[in-house]
């Protein structure tokens, strides 16, 4: 007798019997497709989720974090509570040779400038930064350069331009080696820059001027004052081991007592961006969780109609015995029917899935943000597979032992 796998009339059976049970075939097979569908929607939606979330973040350091000072709490070496202080050049060449410390970056602003080119103006901010900035923050460079090192050693006093600010000023005309007035001050135009992403630090860049924070500290009579410490740890590193170090290192040089927690503001970026991945996690695990609970639900729904087959085809199967069918081939022929049906429901499933996440990435920026990878709907596929296998294990091992002579008599 032939092998039932690879027999084609025993395919044609194969069909024929599930089409003989078409309102049970028809619910399993809903069930399994349904619960495909909903695995690859919910695996697909929640990393869409999580690119949207990360777009935001694009272009910015996760492993960053910020030092403000603040008004002290505790009185120290004869200054009264709510002493004021700054930080310094001092302390930001300290923090620079603190081990785990990758990148460092000052940062100062002003709010409500007025930046003119020839008869029109426009009302803007000002952000002095070093060239270390881009590795925190990266821009978007339209046209031109960002502040380099040359810059910032010799206090040029250049700057790059917001696009917005670009618009108003220049409008469609290229602003690069032009002169503008901010506040007075003249400063060459050698760049046009825009914020990446949706994490604003002391303003929005595309709204914004920056130039080299010395320039930016001699013409607003600033002295070596600091407003904004920027800083990126190595990779591995984490803020809150090296935070104790750096504001240990800050209190050295300003009259701050050892115990006051709220002088200096300590922001770590990086626990955030944990916290969000933690998220994102817990959601790719709901999504699982109840994607596999809609995949077991179908699954034993293949079994359940696998029983009813086999109680069907009870004496059938005893004629098959009868004329020298052998175990392993009645044992192919019901696990055949149940993998063929889960395949089949599996598989329309993960096309529907994809379907669906295309027409919702349609709705966004990017067709791509929704999608089910390759491996996951492979994964996906593997799993019915192995389950819708399973499922008919045990009715494909109950139609085995039937016997020939039960089976004849049996109505």
């Amino acid at each position: 007798m032939k092998n039932p796998i690879f027999d084609i009339e025993n395919w044609k059976e194969i069909f024929t019997t599930l089409s003989r049970n078409k309102t049970r075939t028809f619910l399993t097979a809903f069930g399994i497709f349904w619960g495909t569908a909903m695995l690859g929607m919910l695996l697909g939606g929640a990393k869409g989720m999580e690119n949207i979330m990360r777009a935001q973040f694009e272009g910015f350091a996760t492993n960053t974090a910020f030092v403000i000072s603040n008004r002290t709490s505790m009185p120290y070496k004869g200054f009264k509570k709510g002493n004021s202080w700054d930080m310094t050049w001092t302390d930001v060449n300290n923090i620079r040779r603190i081990p785990g410390i990758k990148t460092v970056s000052a940062n100062n602003s002003r709010w409500g400038v007025q930046a003119v080119y020839e008869q029109k103006h426009t009302s803007t901010q000002i952000q002095g930064v070093e060239p270390a900035y881009v590795h925190i923050n990266e821009p978007i460079i339209y046209s031109g350069r960002f502040i380099n090192e040359a810059d910032e050693a010799t206090s040029r006093k250049v700057c790059v331009i917001g696009k917005r600010v670009a618009s108003d000023l220049f409008g469609t005309d290229s602003p690069l080696g032009k002169n503008i007035a901010v506040n007075g001050i003249y400063y060459k135009v050698v760049g046009v820059c825009g914020s990446r992403s949706d994490i604003n630090i002391n303003g929005n860049l595309d709204e914004g001027i920056c130039i080299p924070l010395k320039t930016m500290q001699q013409a607003y009579n600033m002295g070596d004052r600091v407003e904004l410490l920027m800083m990126l740890a190595e990779d591995g590193t984490r803020f809150a081991n090296l935070r104790p170090r750096i504001e240990h290192t800050i209190r050295q040089n300003h009259p701050i007592h050892p115990e006051d927690k709220k002088a200096i503001w300590f922001i770590d970026i990086s626990e955030q961006f944990e916290m969000v991945d933690n998220l994102f996690i817990g959601l790719s695990l709901l999504a699982g969780f109840v994607g596999a609970g809609t995949l077991l639900a179908g699954i034993i729904g293949v079994g359940n109609i696998m029983w009813v087959i086999v109680k069907e085809r009870t004496q059938e199967i005893g004629i098959r015995r009868a004329i020298g069918a052998k175990p392993r081939d009645i044992i192919a022929q019901i696990l055949s029917e149940s993998v063929v049906l889960t395949l089949i429901a599996g598989m329309a499933g993960i096309c529907f899935s994809v379907l669906v996440l295309y027409i919702a990435g349609m709705t966004t920026d990017n067709p791509d943000m929704f999608q089910l990878s390759f491996t996951q709907a492979t994964g996906i596929t593997a799993a019915f597979a192995i389950l819708g296998t399973a499922a008919g294990i045990i009715p494909s091992i109950k139609a085995m032992r039937i016997k020939p002579i039960e089976a004849l008599n049996d109505k």
